[in-house]
């Protein structure tokens, strides 16, 4: 009997904790929500949006320890090596139009082995939108996800019942390594109920309904903007409002879309006004950028105290991260170039988490050799915790500093902050 990706294989079961754990470190805080709403009584699929590239599936494998197996566009299962490696990692292809009629056919064996994975109850996961896009928003989802409920659904939903389960992820920041990250499960469709209520035979207007209750859904678990001509400056008025308010991410992307309804209530009542304002805040965020300070300076009535007690901080960790900066060089000067070559800057974290995944082992297996051979054993203990955080502090100590310099440039921006001050954010949302 063939073997199905969905199988126990020893070394997928050995390499995949220590992945999760490098994917939940890639993130200073990362935190799971909605997992109560998950079904017990039946075969799950997962719709998920796509906004970050690898991790997004990386940050969703490492929310449980449960077996998963992901979909992921066609065309990067080209190279026979990396289709190869994509069946290891439990991952089918699954092809569009756009790459041709031929690559097309291939769906039907991709969807026969999905249905197979659903009727295991192994979770399958897709990002119907087919492609990421680094912005709080939804594109349109295709069909592929619903092909596969209405198959499973045909051939053993009177087994069990079939649920497509949305998540969103959300991101601190889609550039940044070591920001934050949030998964939140939603409210599952019953897919079996769905068909078995409708009086709807056209299985094209089924899928049409089945995707707007998904897309639905999942613009409920983020902070949703819709994607017009207006979306950059809504989403600075939401960070510039939110951003340094204490809580956890349930309750800042909570915040976030009280803010996106504030903003569009606003902008219905007084459309004028909106328009205006847009224009003064771009003009404000285009000068802040320019002038390298951080949106979460913005938010800080007393800038220079904020950077003193950084620069503190940073003084008293600068040993560590020079330490910290020698012996991860081998991690994080391959990073920095591969990084300033990407055209897509969305892979970043990507790039940063893969560096980490291959060669961190070999900074601290060959790190605590080196340290046990030349220290007392309870200085290389010491050592050796220490070179187990030295690459996820590199990062964070970098980030301080880059805030700190961004906190001393506001507070000595006096005609700037008045200008954000006029945009009196504060009083309208």
């Amino acid at each position: 009997m063939a073997k199905k990706i969905q199988d126990n294989n020893l070394l997928y079961s050995i390499i995949r904790p220590y992945a999760d754990f490098c994917s939940r470190s890639s993130y200073r805080r990362f935190e799971v929500h909605g997992q109560e709403h998950l079904p017990k009584d039946g075969a799950l699929i997962y719709g998920i949006n796509h906004s970050n590239t690898l991790m997004d599936a990386m940050v969703v494998l490492a929310t449980s320890h449960h077996k998963k197996v992901f979909m992921a566009r066609g065309d990067i299962f080209a190279k026979p090596k990396v289709a190869e490696f994509l069946k290891f990692a439990r991952i089918l292809p699954l092809f569009r139009i756009r790459n041709g009629v031929a690559a097309v056919r291939n769906n039907t064996d991709s969807i026969e082995q999905a249905v197979d994975v659903v009727h295991d109850k192994v979770g399958l996961y897709l990002f119907p939108e087919g492609r990421h896009r680094t912005k709080h928003s939804l594109l349109q989802l295709s069909k592929g996800i619903f092909h596969i409920a209405l198959d499973s659904n045909r051939e053993f939903g009177k087994e069990h019942p079939i649920y497509i389960v949305p998540v969103g992820i959300e991101y601190g920041d889609y550039f940044r390594y070591r920001s934050t990250c949030m998964v939140h499960f939603g409210e599952a469709i019953n897919v079996t109920d769905f068909i078995n209520n409708s009086t709807e035979e056209n299985e094209a207007v089924l899928m049409n309904q089945l995707r707007e209750m998904l897309w639905e859904r999942i613009s409920k678990l983020i902070t949703f903007i819709p994607d017009d001509e207006d979306y950059d400056a809504k989403w600075e008025i939401v960070k510039m409002k939110n951003e340094k308010r204490v809580g956890g991410l349930y309750s800042k992307m909570l915040r976030n879309r009280a803010t996106v309804e504030r903003i569009e209530a606003y902008q219905e009542a007084h459309p004028e006004e909106a328009k205006n304002l847009y224009a003064k805040v771009m003009d404000f965020t285009q000068e802040r950028i320019r002038q390298k300070i951080s949106v979460t300076s913005t938010a800080k009535k007393r800038p220079l105290v904020n950077a003193i007690w950084k620069i503190l901080v940073a003084l008293i960790g600068l040993p560590y991260f020079i330490a910290s900066s020698v012996v991860n060089a081998i991690i994080w000067i391959p990073t920095v170039i591969i990084k300033a070559k990407l055209k897509d800057k969305a892979f970043s974290n990507t790039v940063c988490f893969g560096g980490k995944f291959l060669l961190s082992p070999l900074v601290f297996i060959g790190g605590t050799i080196a340290l046990f051979c030349t220290l007392p054993w309870y200085w290389a203990l010491g050592g050796m915790v220490l070179l187990f955080f030295s690459y996820d502090f590199w990062y964070d100590y970098q980030e301080l500093v880059r805030r700190m310099v961004s906190d001393i440039r506001w507070a000595f921006k006096g005609k700037l902050r008045k200008k954000y001050r006029e945009l009196k954010l504060n009083q309208l949302f």
